[in-house]
């Protein structure tokens, strides 16, 4: 103690009777420090001499005094200052926030001269642990909503909010609370999704802390990419894409049947016809349990610009159609016997032409009508014949006529056959 009143009395006579040079010490700008940190307050343009006496200060408290190669610290800073004799650079530890204030200093050379400088120092508190708490459920678009809440200790002068590095904006549906330590987002969006960033600061301290938003939606916009129309016998592969977080998953249905193909490409190693028709994807989302689809229409045809199947399929019908026609109408006449039987002879007679190919036709046609109907035809015939004369020799017998006329025997040329001569 009697050492610090000497030191006192005699840095008080020093500035009582030592010699003015009017020469200031320059300090730089300001210093700001942070609680619990470190600070060195120095001049820029030391004196050139050995010096005699330096003497730091606080407003009008002592801080730490050089004397004769001796350094004093007041109780005050015990521990928390260092001297350089050299630079005459004061050193604060561990800042507090009532250090914060204007700094003196002091020299009195060995020449007598007395030198004297000011500076002042502002105390922040540091900004540390700074975080964001975020919603812990799953977030789907249009249905949830999200609150994120910032934490932080120290002096915060100002809290300033962004999202993927832009500045984050209040809107209809983004609300800052009134202290700007929280906002929320309701209903959530796709637009939503992204890192926020949320930032403490003051005018010697900034910390960040950052969240990852993930909003959940889709599927949609479901769309297939790939031909319409190909030709047979060539590769083919259909692509499926949908809008969708997380990823949507595949399925593929052809003509309303499942092809177990659950991938989001359809490929086809070698075109055939069957392969024409409606190609359907599926897109799932697994977390929000919605689907959405999509139609391809594919068409396969023959290479060269040849007929599709489906008017392949078209003429074959026709043609069938057709066959059918006439094979009915032709057993319709026969049944009918809308179909004259004319004796070939005769026919060729009346004529005197020769048979043509249209006459073959009729011909064979008649054959078949004889071989189908058979021995009944011909029965029917005898029986017919009996009657007839049985009938015509009760008429002469009536008529008292005992010799009618005989049918003429034909002579075998005549006879009937079973078989139309074919001409040669």
């Amino acid at each position: 103690m009697m050492v610090y009143y000497r030191l006192y009395w005699a840095l008080w006579m020093l500035s009582c009777f030592g010699q003015y040079s009017g020469q200031d010490l320059q300090f730089p700008e300001p210093a700001n420090g942070a609680v619990g940190a470190s600070v060195v307050l120095a001049p820029d343009n030391p004196p050139s001499t050995p010096i005699l006496i330096a003497q730091w200060s606080f407003t009008s408290t002592f801080i730490v005094a050089f004397m004769s190669g001796v350094t004093t610290e007041s109780p005050t800073y015990k521990g928390r200052v260092g001297f350089d004799s050299n630079t005459l650079a004061l050193t604060l530890q561990n800042l507090r926030k009532n250090d914060s204030g204007i700094y003196k200093l002091s020299v009195t050379t060995t020449t007598g001269e007395i030198l004297t400088g000011e500076t002042s120092l502002q105390v922040i508190a540091k900004i540390y642990n700074v975080t964001l708490i975020g919603p812990e459920e799953t977030l789907i678009e249009g249905d949830s909503f999200a609150n994120i809440t910032s934490e932080g200790t120290g002096i915060i002068d100002s809290v300033q909010w962004m999202k993927d590095n832009r500045p984050l904006s209040p809107s209809n549906s983004i609300i800052f609370s009134p202290d700007f330590r929280s906002v929320s987002i309701s209903p959530v969006q796709r637009s939503d999704s992204g890192e926020y960033q949320c930032i403490y600061s003051n005018p010697d301290s900034s910390e960040t802390a950052t969240y990852s938003l993930i909003i959940n939606y889709g599927p949609d916009d479901v769309s297939i990419r790939g031909p319409d129309v190909v030709d047979l016998g060539v590769p083919v592969s259909l692509s499926c894409s949908a809008n969708s977080e997380p990823s949507a998953s595949f399925r593929w249905m052809f003509n309303g049947t499942d092809t177990n193909v659950t991938t989001d490409t359809f490929t086809i190693d070698k075109t055939d016809f069957t392969d024409s028709g409606d190609y359907d994807c599926t897109a799932w989302n697994s977390v929000t349990n919605r689907s959405a689809s999509q139609r391809h229409v594919l068409e396969v045809k023959v290479s060269g610009g040849g007929l599709s199947i489906g008017v392949i399929v078209g003429i074959v019908i026709g043609v069938l159609v057709a066959v059918s026609g006439i094979c009915g109408l032709t057993v319709y006449l026969i049944k009918t016997k809308k179909i004259p039987k004319i004796n070939k002879q005769q026919k060729e007679q009346a004529s005197g032409a020769p048979q043509t190919t249209q006459d073959h036709i009729y011909e064979g046609i008649l054959e078949f009508q004889a071989t189908s109907q058979g021995g009944a035809i011909r029965e029917n015939m005898s029986e017919r014949n009996v009657n007839q004369a049985e009938n015509d020799d009760n008429v002469y017998v009536n008529h008292g006529v005992t010799n009618r006329p005989r049918a003429a025997t034909p002579p075998p040329s005549m006879k009937p056959s079973s078989r139309a001569p074919v001409k040669k």
